[in-house]
């Protein structure tokens, strides 16, 4: 059999200066590819494309549907469930705005052989492969191709215009082989999920960092831009009124909060805060001998967001886990939301900016006291529903969200349409009607 192409073993290092994985079954990598492309004709280079086989049972558990849509099996929590349902919302509402069409699937496809494809038209020119991309990807997410038959994969290649001579050979030996060294030393690498971009060596899992790939790749001149999905094209607005989920014990709060304050100015919106508790990001648990491939991703995702807060933290921060009782800053914003509620923005800025930034107490009566005078407001009031009424006030606000589907923070609504991460600022601005608030 022929050796493998260098790149299977090095699947950080590329002869090209932007590495992107996709698994076809991914609605997210489907949305990146059309981005993705434009970044790399503006930035005038070409893309190393590689496939990801994805092992979605490993994290997000497996379910299948009946003939009629319903579920015939499943091996899910409410957690996964959750997930799952979420991911395709966020999917459709971003491919309707580009016409594109992302219907559910009825099972967990098995992408193996549409990537050995994809390895087989990578090896004819950029071309065919962009075109077999796509040749797969719109019809698959429609429900109209089945990339487990050997038959549709080879008619799709010679559609995009590879040769199909081999193709059969290749799949069954050294293709199928390739393909498999290079999904274990991808995960090996870290790459654990698509789309996952590679530039000068650094991984970024997700669309949202094309803005700061495009720093990279641009000279990095100037400060890097924050994490945004593509902006939307422009809508008519929808609302006036923008609620946020906040947790004061949780970095991505923090990180979120400069973005946000700038989307609230821009609009002139009416913003709603609300505290969301118990979201913060956990500590990745230490490798073990004997963990299986569920273990080894959780800690991986955990890993690589870890990386990313520090990445576009606006400086160093010293503890992503931070072990502090955040009831304290929570019903403080309840109280300031009930009494003072011009004053909400600046009450979430100060609390999250004295505990991330200048490592402040937010876990204590006194330090809520001290931040609501520091805005000008009488405290005595707010110690008295500290006291009494507030903790109740705190386990229904909790209560509520959950009942919401808040299950992340910072989380945004914009009428009922909930928006999970600081990545969807471009489209809720766009969607925020721009007047008095």
């Amino acid at each position: 059999m022929t050796d493998l192409p260098d790149w299977v073993g090095q699947p950080l290092a590329s002869q090209r200066p932007l590495i992107a994985y996709i698994d076809f079954k991914s609605p997210y990598a489907y949305l990146a590819v059309e981005p993705t492309r434009a970044l790399a004709r503006e930035c005038g280079i070409a893309v190393d494309w590689r496939p990801l086989v994805l092992d979605i049972p490993s994290f997000l558990g497996s379910a299948k549907l009946d003939n009629s849509g319903r579920v015939s099996e499943q091996k899910r929590s409410p957690e996964q469930w959750s997930s799952v349902k979420y991911a395709y919302f966020d999917c459709r509402r971003y491919a309707n705005l580009r016409g594109l069409t992302v219907r559910g699937t009825i099972k967990i496809w098995d992408c193996e052989l549409a990537a050995v494809g994809m390895l087989w038209a990578k090896q004819h020119s950029d071309e065919i492969l962009d075109r077999y991309l796509d040749a797969v990807y719109d019809p698959f997410w429609r429900r109209e191709l089945d990339i487990e038959d050997v038959q549709v994969v080879s008619q799709t290649l010679a559609a995009a215009g590879a040769d199909t001579a081999g193709f059969a050979e290749f799949l069954s030996g050294e293709g199928r082989t390739q393909n498999a060294a290079l999904q274990q030393a991808a995960f090996k690498a870290g790459i654990f999920g698509v789309p996952t971009f590679v530039v000068n060596g650094q991984c970024y899992f997700g669309r949202e960092h094309l803005p700061r790939i495009r720093w990279h790749l641009q000279g990095e001149s100037g400060s890097p831009p924050d994490i945004a999905y593509p902006v939307a094209p422009a809508m008519d607005s929808t609302s006036d009124r923008l609620e946020v989920f906040v947790d004061f014990a949780s970095p991505l709060s923090y990180l979120a909060l400069a973005p946000t304050l700038t989307c609230i100015e821009t609009t002139q919106c009416n913003a709603i805060w609300h505290p969301a508790m118990g979201s913060a990001p956990r500590r990745p648990l230490p490798a073990a001998a004997d963990d299986g491939r569920p273990a080894q991703h959780r800690r991986l995702r955990s890993e690589a967001l870890a990386t990313d807060i520090q990445r576009y933290a606006p400086h160093p921060l010293s503890d992503l886990y931070p072990d502090v009782d955040s009831r304290h800053a929570s019903m403080g914003l309840l109280w300031v939301n009930q009494c003072a509620p011009a004053s909400a923005s600046a009450y979430v800025a100060h609390t999250l900016e004295r505990y991330w930034r200048h490592g402040e107490p937010i876990d204590t009566l006194n330090a809520i006291c001290e931040i609501l005078s520091m805005l000008g407001l009488n405290a005595e009031p707010y110690t008295d529903y500290a006291r009494s009424a507030g903790a109740d006030a705190l386990a229904r606000s909790q209560d509520a969200l959950r009942l919401r589907g808040v299950r992340g923070t910072p989380t945004y609504f914009v009428g009922d349409e909930p928006f999970l991460g600081r990545h969807h600022l471009p489209l809720i601005t766009t969607k925020l009607r721009q007047g008095d608030g």
